[in-house]
């Protein structure tokens, strides 16, 4: 039983939360731990087809947070680290941390619980933050023995299961939550999330983990084959903001998850986005109307919702094009969306991997260089953002507009910002013509595109006339958004900063890095001190 003191010695420590109000204004890099850096930097081979663990740790992203934070980002994803399927199976090595087997203890390739500690505090000393991956859906095992039960944690025993069942119907929703994903050589054995037992455990058990390691985010793993109303609690318990992957192009299909959870990874207009710049035939239009379908669709629209191009478990769009200048265009286009920008590892290289697991390359072979093109626009992206965020509060609160939209050019509108994509390719023709009424600039004006930092007048009304530099993208934003001290097109940059440093400063308030309000204690405190000493207890 707890002691009296050690109880109040627990309530009277303050605890942050960084909620999802707090993540509309950050931008996330999302990476493979084994696959982003070794602790010596010893750069060993790497063979994405061997499919085996390459040495990546905790302690190598600490060791590269400057080159994260170098390019503007403010958070940051890593793989799951629970403890995963041990050995080579038919399908290789678990080294992307999404076959585990047991919840209640790190990953030993990765490193140890101090060590994920350590990065966590590293993170919140820069003030950023940390979102962790969890798989609340299945353990992983081969099935050869009628006892594989057995060597999961904590759920050791046939009844926390469903009955054995592969997924064959995905139009069958039951059978999406309740069988099996994997196959015979290597199942994903489905836990049973409707039992009592298993729900208090999974509380317990996100409850610790972001406690223990003072996450700020959670991203949820194979969302859709679990019950929609599972996930309220889940989110509850966690504390913490909550992003979930609900695979699918049917926006009516993801609309109720977005009922259910913080938000949700934007695969809606991502099947839209990579078909619109994949190739020179592809339609902007469509993006943009079904863009607007989304708003009016999901339950807070696409605000805070994860916008990306690139992810682990999807082809690099790299691959799917070898037109640059398509992948330039293509790239803005989460830095610009009404949620969050999240940029998968090694995009900013050029990096081409194929579907899974030639996407799942090592950074080290790049040498982390951040003299590249598309590391340089990804600083400007995120310099961008923030500067349109800092210069006028309603960018995050603000839907996106497009007023100017035809099948190969597309303009995104924001307050502060104007986006114009094309998908011409390289050396292509494109114009974008966009009025006063519709750009939200000034009359008589400048504006900087800051991916070339080139001057755009606008004209009485405040529209802009642009026409097309090869087929390149253009970010406009006013001159005097950018500080003029600053980094990002310093020469023509005509503002003094104060409202980004502001908008930096209220961003990353408290001496963890970490923003929202101080915790009270409430009903129920007694159960949730125990599960925060369950949860550092087995994560020891």
């Amino acid at each position: 039983m707890l002691s009296t003191a050690l109880v109040s010695a627990l309530l009277a420590t303050p605890a942050f939360a960084a909620l999802a109000s707090d993540w509309q204004t950050r931008s996330i890099y999302q990476l493979v731990t084994d696959r982003f850096a070794v602790a010596n930097d010893s750069g060993p081979k790497c063979d994405t087809s061997d499919r085996v663990y390459c040495g990546g740790s905790f302690k190598g992203i600490v060791n590269h947070l400057d080159y994260i934070q170098n390019m503007g980002f403010d958070a940051i994803w890593i793989s799951p680290v629970s403890t995963n399927f041990e050995g080579n199976s038919t399908y290789g090595e678990a080294f992307h941390g999404y076959w585990p087997v047991d919840i209640t203890s790190i990953n030993k390739h990765f490193g140890s619980p101090d060590d994920l500690k350590a990065l966590s505090d590293a993170l919140h000393k820069r003030g950023m933050y940390l979102m962790l991956d969890v798989v609340v859906n299945h353990l992983a095992a081969t099935t050869d023995s009628p006892d594989f039960h057995s060597s999961f944690v904590p759920f050791d025993d046939p009844k926390y299961f469903h009955n054995k069942c592969f997924v064959q119907n995905y139009d069958n929703q039951t059978e999406v939550e309740q069988c099996w994903l994997g196959d015979d050589k290597l199942a994903l054995v489905d836990i049973n999330t409707e039992d009592d037992g298993v729900i208090n455990t999974m509380h317990n058990f996100v409850k610790g983990l972001v406690s223990n390691f003072s996450a700020d985010g959670v991203r949820i793993d194979t969302v859709k084959h679990v019950r929609k109303d599972f996930w309220p609690d889940f989110g509850k318990a966690a504390g913490v903001f909550t992003i979930g992957e609900v695979l699918s192009n049917e926006t009516s299909y993801i609309q109720p998850y977005t009922e259910n959870l913080d938000s949700v990874l934007d695969y809606s207009t991502w099947f839209p986005l990579v078909a619109a710049f994949q190739t020179k035939n592809g339609n902007c239009s469509a993006l943009a109307e079904h863009t607007t379908t989304v708003q009016k669709t999901f339950k807070n629209g696409l605000f805070g919702i994860g916008s990306f191009l690139e992810n682990h478990d999807q082809p690099r769009f790299g691959s799917l094009t070898q037109d640059s200048v398509l992948v330039q265009n293509a790239m803005v286009w989460p830095f610009v969306h009404d949620g969050i920008p999240i940029l998968y590892y090694g995009q900013e290289q050029g990096y081409q991997g194929g579907a899974d697991p030639a996407n799942r390359e090592a950074l080290w072979s790049s040498g982390y260089a951040q003299d590249k093109d598309l590391v340089k626009q990804v600083k400007a992206l995120n310099g961008a953002r923030k500067a349109a965020i800092g210069a006028n509060k309603k960018f995050i609160s603000t839907a996106m507009t497009f007023p100017s939209t035809t099948q190969s050019t597309i303009a995104i509108a924001k307050p502060g910002l104007l986006a114009l994509l094309t998908n011409v390719g390289t050396g292509g023709k494109a114009s974008w013509k966009v009025d006063g009424s519709a750009s939200g600039f000034e009359a008589n004006s400048d504006l900087v595109d800051v991916l070339s930092c080139t001057t755009v007048h606008t004209d009485g009304q405040g529209g802009v006339s642009v026409d097309s530099d090869g087929g390149k993208p253009k970010v406009l934003v006013p001159a005097k958004s950018l500080d003029k001290k600053g980094s990002l097109c310093q020469n023509l940059a005509t503002g003094s900063g104060s409202s980004s440093s502001s908008s930096s400063s209220s961003s990353s308030s408290g001496s963890n890095g970490k923003n929202g309000a101080v915790a009270t204690a409430k009903g129920g405190v007694l159960a949730a001190v125990v599960a925060t000493l369950v949860g550092a207890a087995v994560f020891a």
